[in-house]
This record gives structure tokens, C-alpha cells and sequence, in this order.
């Protein structure tokens, strides 16, 4: 099975090594038909501390680093 690639915004780098990433995507409501937004964070592993508050990032489903961090930063979203 492939494994995700979920672009999104840095939106903290506070921890060593981690970054939060908030994901955002677009759906049909299956009832009302009415397109919503789904938010949603993820943890991702930033080995050398690159990436900022504000940068677009693509990450890919890896193994786990931690409890929450499943996620690891590929590079920039171009």
C-alpha cells in the first residue's frame, strides 16, 4: 500500500526535530451537499530544524518517531 502525501503550513517548530503541520481539505457533506473544510495537525519529523512557521511542506506516512509523530517532511510544496 502507498503511503500518504498530505501537503499543508507549518504552523509550530517549537519541539527539537518536530514540526506541527495543519492539513486542509475540502469535501462534499454526503446529505446537504455543501463543500466543507476539514482541519486537521499533524506531527512531522524535521531531522536538521529547516523548517519554519508559515512554510508550505509536503510529508509522507512513515514509521513511527513517537507516540504522535508518524509523519516525516519530504521538502517544500512546490
Amino acid at each position: 500500500m502507498p503511503k500518504k502525501i498530505l501537503n499543508g503550513v507549518v504552523v509550530s517548530d517549537k519541539p527539537n526535530k518536530t514540526i506541527t503541520v495543519l492539513v486542509e481539505r475540502k469535501y462534499q457533506h454526503p446529505l446537504l451537499k455543501k463543500v466543507m473544510k476539514a482541519r486537521k495537525k499533524y506531527n512531522a519529523h524535521d531531522e536538521n530544524n529547516i523548517f519554519k512557521i508559515g512554510d508550505k511542506v509536503s510529508i509522507r506516512e512513515s514509521r513511527p518517531y513517537s507516540k504522535n509523530k508518524k509523519f516525516e517532511v519530504i521538502g517544500d510544496k512546490k
